[in-house]
């Protein structure tokens, strides 16, 4: 079952970013650079600015997802994706009810007229899951992202983007 993400989460958010931050190659973050109560204030503006869904199976949250507008006017059009299933519940589908239900409120959503996201090259399951949604790769940004633990280990960070259909009208032939 799929619901709003409500600030009671947190903890839960925050033991299934934790998880993931642990492992390299996956998330950017750090253990000890994410907390309870960062998540807990992020939640209510993250609302604000977007939308933030959890999975649940009975009380427990299995996995989260997020959409937030960039902040500078230029770019509010483009909301920023992330997904992530608790470890040990990957494969079961919650990835992509998440995201399903993330496309299905941007598709209705005339504010959002890009979803971006990062993902890093090593992250084989995640690629095929947002290719799955129609994310097409934008660039790759090379040696981006540092292994902990390996002192001159690198994972190339792939940028990946969605659009509504029909997509953006674009300027690019035109001066501005």
């Amino acid at each position: 079952m799929l619901g709003d993400a409500r600030v009671d989460d947190a903890a839960e958010i925050y033991s299934i970013t934790r998880a993931w931050s642990a492992l390299p190659g996956h998330l950017v973050t750090a253990p000890d650079e994410v907390s309870v109560d960062r998540i807990a204030a992020d939640i209510p503006a993250i609302r604000n600015a977007g939308r933030i869904v959890v999975a649940l199976d009975g009380d427990a949250v299995t996995g989260f997802a997020l959409l937030r507008a960039m902040e500078l006017e230029a770019i509010s059009h483009v909301y920023r994706l992330t997904v992530a299933v608790r470890p040990g519940n990957v494969g079961r589908g919650i990835g992509s009810a998440l995201l399903e239900a993330l496309i299905a409120w941007a598709s209705g959503t005339p504010a959002v007229r890009k979803i971006e996201l990062l993902v890093r090259a090593t992250n084989r399951t995640a690629i095929r899951l947002y290719s799955k949604f129609g994310f097409q790769e934008e660039g790759r940004l090379k040696n981006r992202v540092r292994i902990p633990g390996k002192e001159f280990a690198f994972v190339d960070d792939i940028s990946m983007a969605w659009f509504p259909e029909g997509g953006p009208p674009t300027l690019q032939d035109e001066v501005c």
